[in-house]
């Protein structure tokens, strides 16, 4: 018997799929549970559209996160922080205050997107990595100021 299921079931699939399951299976078990209906026609019409509207949404979606990647691609921002009489920084440069100057300039970045190799506890000219999704990132330089 071919049922849709509803939810994900193991051994059988995930949400969505159109699986051939045995037939005491599927009314003891699968239907009594509510984890999944009988496929009818218009039942795998409707998951077969809700398939290819889903991967235009994330084809979509990943084509904005690489322009924004593109664009965000070797910019340099400028990040102050206090700085003691002798030159000696107090803290560090974190994260999200990398994140709060991007934004500063335009670009709106999630501070948990960006990484540094480094701990930055120095004035001067730092990479950081902006990730966005998996295989698009951007490189931009911190430069590090001391604050006036």
């Amino acid at each position: 018997m071919k049922v849709i299921l509803k939810a994900d079931v193991k051994g059988s699939g995930k949400k969505g799929d159109i699986v051939e399951v045995s037939d005491g299976y599927a009314k003891n078990y699968l239907f009594k549970k509510g984890l999944a209906e009988t496929a009818t026609a218009s039942g795998i019409n409707a998951v077969t559209q809700k398939r290819t509207a889903d991967a235009y949404h994330k084809a979509e979606n990943e084509k904005a996160l690489r322009e924004a990647a593109a664009k965000l691609n070797g910019a340099e921002v400028e990040v102050p922080i206090r700085v003691g009489k002798n030159g000696k920084v107090f803290g560090s440069v974190t994260t999200e205050k990398i994140a709060s100057a991007l934004s500063e300039q335009g670009y709106e970045v999630d501070k948990k997107r960006v990484t540094t190799k480094e701990t930055i506890k120095s004035v001067g000219l730092f990479d950081a990595e902006v990730r966005f999704m998996e295989n698009v990132t951007a490189k931009i330089k911190v430069k590090v100021v001391p604050l006036e």
